[in-house]
Order: structure tokens, then sequence, then C-alpha cells
């Protein structure tokens, strides 16, 4: 990846550093397999505590397998159209199964010590109502039979032949207390959000069993919404404010009023996801985790500081069954291209898997004189061993942007903000550009040293480049006026390396559970740029742009031109601890990080050091759970988030100047309730955050501020009846500036729009099962856009259409077409940002269309 010598020496020990930690333990997958092969031979005799509500019976399948510790697999059509019963107290896995089986004409089979087959038992009489009946109905379908045939109901139990599904669907769940890696939570009823998610280095949690707040959005949804950036998967989470289009090629974005920044953007749970210079492309996405709330005791060493929350992507792994899918795209105006994504398992087990995703689109976007081109390409590979487990994950993503639209900065000065131009009017130039590539990788490995014991190591490298001609051009006046300036021509080259390692156990200590982890996390990161090349561009308008010919391509600086002007060193040890009691029913966690962030400037031109610091300090936290009855969580907690500090901007009397850390303060309570088929979340919040302003007296940057963010947010998702899902949820926001220089703006609103609503749905309809109509609706309120409070954009709503059609070909093999149409009224609005002083452009109407066909 280009890296200097330092660099190289770094990611060379810390590759070492996985590696021992990995292969350290390696020895002890064949002698703790013997060993504990006594013990997991009787997992199905093994009690555990389970909390299933009645749901659609392969939800309660996965929910079972996920609770009870097995492989299971199951060919989801067997399960179609019935629901099970609540599973509710303590059971034994094979009394639990057959339980949830009861009725369902259905049976299981233990294949090894924790995997088992559920299959159409050929015996049973088949059950007409959608409902099963319990262990009840089991009986009574076994009696039936067994009257059929003339013997005993345990004859009839006794001589079921197992019979061969043609398609299996295998989901893998936990194995060992301690284990993480490859585990994903369930989906929840519909699909489209899963019933967990990672809650950094504590690992994958219930959301139920969570003292924070959760949306783990699904690669069902993302394909479903056609949902090509992780900016479009974010448009259905109400607490996410975003304020560049899609279109811009850029994604700047908040959660609960704090803006997210690089670091905030994990990839495998490592702050190395390719988003500084532009934004993710989600086609090899298997989840998109997002957590609300200060979060640095959970993620670690990240120049972010997850203040307002954070977003970790989780890459697609292979399933058992063999995947070929296809699929062609359209986007308005003129944009084509198309994705491929195939996954192969290997060996007896099928220990061994490789999933390959490639996509490539390009054309002209529905603005002015603007075009995209995007390619991805990755590969995720990985191995599920009883007791060791690793995998690796490697992508490449190019995204070539011509005339992009940005946003407008607003004249300190201008208080009547004018009318929003049309929706595809681009002021910008045909040639302004912005080229971006990324290479990033991981590596992870983890080994369950005892049963309760697991040792953990996840290594991360990216490089991100980017080259730029772009001018963010100021409004001036309310007739649209856009004062002349010069077009930056600039390169960048970012480079990151990081490494987590550590420890997670399980254990008991009398009545009290523990799901303790102990872990180490370094983080090194270098940001190079080339001197700016500059070119002058008139007065314009937005409503009528003046375009110029550029300037000649030998302006544009080359990667090769770049040099050092930042680094940033980060490291820190955390200690955490879930404690449970009463089944679980009351769960505390804690836990506490100490952090070291050291940052130093450069001089561009000499190489010398212009500032740095070197600063440490600890974030605890404290969450509580409890719940009072079987599907109600009240929780509550307190978390630090540690940022970056600031370097003083250029113009400030004490340009350069770097300042500490900040920390900001986050409190949060709230309730979660599962119905079975509906989640709901109802939280409260506080986060109090330092800032930053010049003295307009003295002209002096510095850290003075604060703002305090209170909160109610409510979430929602799931299915509301057979063929009828939803999603989405209202947030509302009273961001305040608390303490301000010298009392200026002092009780002022901060640029963030204090309600936002968003709800999506999704009807299968009951004449046409095959045809899907799905809608979003979109609403935010008016929003401040300075800190002064004299300049507002309106609110504003959007709505969403969209349908899917799902048929099967000769063979069996399906196609669905799939069409959405965004922002079906067109309507033109302001975007406010929570950076202050800018707006953007909202995107035009636009069509979206593909057919994925499976092979």
């Amino acid at each position: 990846m280009g890296l200097q010598p330092s660099q190289k020496r770094y990611g060379s020990h810390t590759l070492c550093c996985a590696l021992v930690v990995i292969s350290g333990f390696f020895w002890t997958n064949h002698a703790y397999g013997q060993g504990q092969e006594s013990a997991v031979s009787d997992a199905r005799h093994t009690e555990h505590s389970f909390d299933i509500p009645a749901q659609p019976l392969n939800l309660a399948l996965k929910s079972f397998a996920w609770t009870a510790g097995l492989q299971m697999s199951f060919n989801d059509d067997l399960a179609a159209g019935l629901t099970s019963t609540e599973l509710t107290g303590r059971f034994t896995s094979e009394q639990g199964l057959e339980r949830l089986l009861g009725g369902s004409g259905l049976t299981h089979r233990f294949t090894g010590p924790d995997t088992v087959i559920v299959e159409r038992n050929s015996s049973a009489v088949p059950v007409a109502p959608l409902a099963v009946a319990g262990a009840a109905g089991m009986g009574a379908a076994a009696a039936a039979a067994a009257a059929d045939s003339g013997g005993t109901p345990s004859d009839a139990v006794t001589e079921a032949k197992p019979v061969k599904v043609p398609e299996i669907t295998v989901k893998d769940v936990r194995q060992r207390g301690a284990a993480d890696l490859g585990e994903l939570p369930p989906e929840y009823a519909g699909g489209d959000l899963a019933r967990g998610g990672r809650v950094g280095v504590l690992g994958n949690r219930d959301i139920m069993d969570t003292p924070f707040t959760q949306m783990n959005y699904t690669s069902k949804i993302i394909q479903d919404q056609q949902a090509r950036y992780l900016g479009d998967v974010l448009r259905n989470d109400p607490s996410v404010q975003l304020a560049q289009q899609t279109s811009t090629g850029f994604l700047t974005f908040s959660i609960r009023g704090f803006q997210l920044n690089q670091g905030d953007m994990l990839f495998n749970g490592l702050a190395i996801a390719p988003t500084i210079n532009g934004t993710m492309m989600t086609e090899s996405i298997e989840r998109v985790e997002v957590l609300r709330g200060p979060n640095a005791l959970l993620n670690g060493a990240a120049p972010g500081g997850s203040i307002g929350g954070m977003v970790n992507l989780v890459p697609k792994r292979a399933g058992d069954e063999a995947l070929t899918q296809l699929t062609a795209q359209y986007i308005s105006d003129t944009q084509f291209g198309g994705h491929a994504d195939i996954s192969r398992r290997f060996g007896k087990h099928k220990e061994f898997g490789i999933r390959i995703n490639g996509v490539y689109r390009t054309g002209d976007l529905p603005i002015d004189h603007s075009s995209r081109e995007s390619a991805l390409a990755t590969v995720g590979l990985d191995y599920r061993g009883d007791i060791f487990r690793v995998s690796a994950d490697f992508g490449y993503q190019q995204q070539d942007m011509q005339g992009a639209r940005r946003q407008f900065n607003v004249a300190s000065d201008l208080t009547a903000i004018p009318e929003p131009p049309s929706t595809r009017t681009n002021a910008n130039q045909p040639w302004e550009l912005n080229d971006t590539r990324a290479l990033y990788g991981t590596l992870r490995g983890e080994v369950d040293v005892t049963k309760q014991i697991t040792a953990f190591a996840d290594f991360g490298m990216t490089n991100d480049r980017r080259q730029s001609i772009l001018l963010n051009r100021q409004l001036v006046d309310s007739q649209g006026t856009l004062s002349a300036g010069n077009n930056f021509l600039f390169a960048f080259d970012n480079r990151v390396v990081t490494l987590n390692a550590g420890l997670r156990s399980v254990f008991d200590t009398g009545p009290v559970h523990h799901r303790a982890v102990l872990s180490f996390t370094q983080y090194s990161g270098e940001t190079q740029r080339s001197p700016f090349a500059t070119a002058a561009m008139p007065a314009s308008n937005i409503y009528n742009p003046v375009l110029v010919p550029g300037p000649p391509s030998s302006l544009l600086p080359s990667y090769g031109t770049t040099t050092k002007i930042n680094e940033t060193d980060l490291s820190s040890g955390m200690f955490g601890d879930t404690l449970s009691i009463l089944d679980e029913r009351v769960q505390l966690t804690g836990g506490v990080r100490f952090q070291q962030i050291k940052v130093t400037n450069f001089n561009q031109a000499t190489g010398a050091v212009t500032d740095q610091y070197d600063k440490s300090a600890p974030t605890p936290m404290l969450g509580l759970v409890i719940k009072p009855w079987q599907h109600v969580s009240l929780y509550g907690n307190y978390i630090e988030g540690l940022q970056q500090g600031p370097t003083a901007p250029v113009g400030s009397a004490n340009a350069g100047e770097v300042f500490a850390p900040f920390k900001s303060n986050g409190y949060e309570a709230g309730v979660k309730a599962d119905f079975g088929r509906i989640i709901t979340t109802l939280a409260a919040f506080q986060i109090t955050q330092p800032s930053a302003f010049i003295n307009p007296a003295t002209n002096v940057f510095s850290v003075d501020g604060q703002q305090r963010n209170r909160g109610v947010e409510f979430s929602v998702f799931g299915e509301v009846m057979d063929g009828l899902r939803l999603l989405g949820g209202t947030s509302y926001i009273d961001a305040e500036l608390t303490k301000t220089e010298s009392g200026i703006n002092q009780g002022n609103k901060a640029t963030v729009a204090p309600f936002q609503l968003t709800f999506y749905g999704e009807w299968d309809l009951p004449f046409l099962k095959a045809l899907t109509m799905t809608s979003r609706v979109t609403h935010a309120s008016s929003q401040y856009v300075n800190f002064e409070n004299t300049q507002e954009v309106p609110g504003w709503t959007q709505w969403d259409l969209g349908a899917r059609y799902r048929f099967e070909r000769s063979g069996g093999k399906p196609i669905t077409m799939r069409a959405f149409l965004e922002n079906v009224l067109d309507n033109k609005a302001w975007n406010g940002s929570p950076q202050a002083g800018q707006i953007f452009v909202r995107d035009p109407r636009t069509f979206y269309l593909s057919a994925t066909f499976d092979f």
C-alpha cells in the first residue's frame, strides 16, 4: 500500500502480533476438541433459558438455535405459513425443539454433538392451521399417524424416516459462550432488521439484553431498497440526519445531533471503512449496525470519538448452500450496471468459505452535467472450526464523480436564504471532479482456550486516496448570487493500520453470571496531501449557473506530490464485564477504557513538526438492564466519548495549535418491548460535548464552549401481520449551546433539525403474493444554519414508492424484479448540515430498476 518505513515496521509488528495470538492458541484446536468431546456430546440434554415469543416458525427456530448454541439446518419453505407457540422457561435442547415443532408436521434429527437438522416428518399428519399447537398438538398428530398405520403413538415416532430436503439454509450460531466471530444474531420477523448486533468489543448481543439503542439493518433490506451507498441505508434510521445527498459522492451525517467522523464508521469492528474521502458501497455488506450514543469504551482507539453513535459494517459470508446471483441495474437518467454475488463452501463439514462480490456502474445522474462511475471488488474468506475460527476480507472500491453538486456556504450576514433551485440545476462546473480509490482489508481470528475463555485478534489496514477539483461556493444574497472564488486542485492519501486483541470469558461466581472482556487496541493513521493548485472562477447564480472552461489537466496534482501533514497514534486498554442474576432478568454492564492520543502536525513544505500533543484519559461506562416481564426491558446507561482535539484553523491568531481531546458525557434511559412480531424502543438521552470557537475580539481559537443535546426517540420494526412489515420511528432533539465564548450565542440552538420522522413499509398483496408494494415517508422540521440563529431553512417531506415481483423460472430458480422511485413528488428543498453555515440541494426524483437472477 505504499506505507512509509515507520508504518511498514508498525504494520509488520502488528501483523506478527495478530498471527502470534492466533497461532499461539492454534495447537489447542485438537487437544481441546478431544478434551471436550464428551461434554459437547451432551449438548442436546443441556438446559437453557428460553424467552421466544409466538412468531413465524422459521424465525423461532433461528432464535432457538442462537440461544441453545446449536448449528441448525432447515429449509425455510418447510416452515412457511407456520407460527410457533411461546417458549418461555428452562428446557433442554431436545425438549425445546419438541415443543416448537409440535403439531407442525416437522421433526428434528441431531447429526453431531451440536448440529441438528429440521425436516418433514414423513409419518406425521399434515397440519392445516397456520398456528402450531405446541406439545399437545405434537401428541395428537403422532397419535393420528399411529391410528392410520395400526400402530401406537410411540411407534409412529420411532418409525418415522427423515426426508432429505432439497435446499438447506444454514445459520451459524453460538458454539461457545465467549465466541463471537462469524456468529450474527438471527433476523427478526420480516427479515429487514436483526434482533441483535455488535456492541463494540463486548461482541454480538441481543437488543433486549443491551443498555443501548441499536438498529441492525440486514442485507435483505439493502437489496430490496436497491441501496447502493451507505447513506441510502441510513435514511431508514429516525435518529440519523443526512446532510450531503447521495449524488455528491460524499457522506456527512449526524446521530443524535452530533456529526460522525471517519473513526465512527467501522468495518468488521475496525476503523478502516473507506469513508474519509467518499462513501461506502453496500453490495458486499451483510449488516449495517447503528449503535446510538457515546461509545468510546466499546470501540476503542479511533479518531472519530463516537460522540453521537457509531456505524459498523459487517461483510457478507458464504452460506452452506452455493450461491450464484447476478443483478442488472438501471438508474435514471442513464446509469447502467451490474452486480455479481458468488459464494461456495468446501470441506467435509463445509469449514472453508469464500464469497466474492463485484459491482460496476457508470452513466449520467438526473442532475445537469453530472455523472458517476462506481466499481467494487471484494473477497471474503473464512474457516469455522469447533475451536478455531478465522476470517479475512479484502476490498477495492473506486468512485469517479464528474460535475458533482456540492454544498453552498452561506455568508454570515445573509439572513434571508433564497428559495432552493430546481432539483436538477447544478451550479458546479462539468469539469469539477472527485476521484477516489480505496484498498482495505481485515484479518480476524479467535480460538477457544477453554469452553469459557476465547482469545481473539483483529488486524486491519486501509489506503484511501482522492484527487479533486472543487469549489464550495458561497451564497451572498437572497437572489441566489454566488461569489467569485478559486477552484482548488489537490490530492489526498490516507493510510490506517489498526489492531485489536484480547480475551473474552463467561463464568459464574455463585448466583452471578459473568461475560467479561479484556482487550488492547492500537490505531495508527497518516494523512498526506499535495500542495493546492487554484483556478479562478467568476461569480455565478444558483438559478442560472455560469459555466466556464476548465483548467488544464496538468494542474491536477498526482499522488506522487503528496507529503505528510498529520500523524495520529491512538492506543487503549479496556476491561468490561456484564454481571447477570435471576436468569439474566437483571444485567449490569460496567467497564473502563484507558486511552492515549498522540497527534502530530507537520509543515507541508518543510516536513517540520508544527504542533503536537500526547494526552491520555479514562472513559468509563455503566449500563443496567432490568426485565420485569419476559418481553420487556428497562435500561439505562452512563457512558463517555473521547474525540481527537481540534487544530486552530488558518486565519486564526493561533493557527496550527493542537488542542487536547474532547471528552463527552452521555446519559440514556429507555424501555424496549418485544411483542413477538414487533419490537419497539422508547429512549430519552442527554449528551454534552465541548465545542470550539474563534473569539471575535481576539481572533483566538479556543475550546471554551459546550453543546448539550437532549432528546427522545421512538423506534419500531418487525412484521405487523403476515405480509405487512414496518420499520422507522421519530426523534426529537433539543440541541442547545450551553457554554459559549464570552456568552455569545448562549442558549441558542445548534444546527440540528429538532424533529425527524421516517417510516418504511412493505405489503405483500394478498391477491398476488409474489408482488410486494413498498413506501417510505421522511419528514424533517426547519433547522437553523448558523449558531447566531439568524439563518434558517424550512422543513421538508419526501415520499418514496417501490415494488418488487418474484417469480420462478424453469428449474425453480427465482427471478426478482425491483423498482423504486425516490422523491416521487420531486420536492425541492434545502438540507441543513451539522456543520454550521452549510446547506445542500436535495436530490431530484430518481428511478431505480433491477432484475436479480439466481443460478
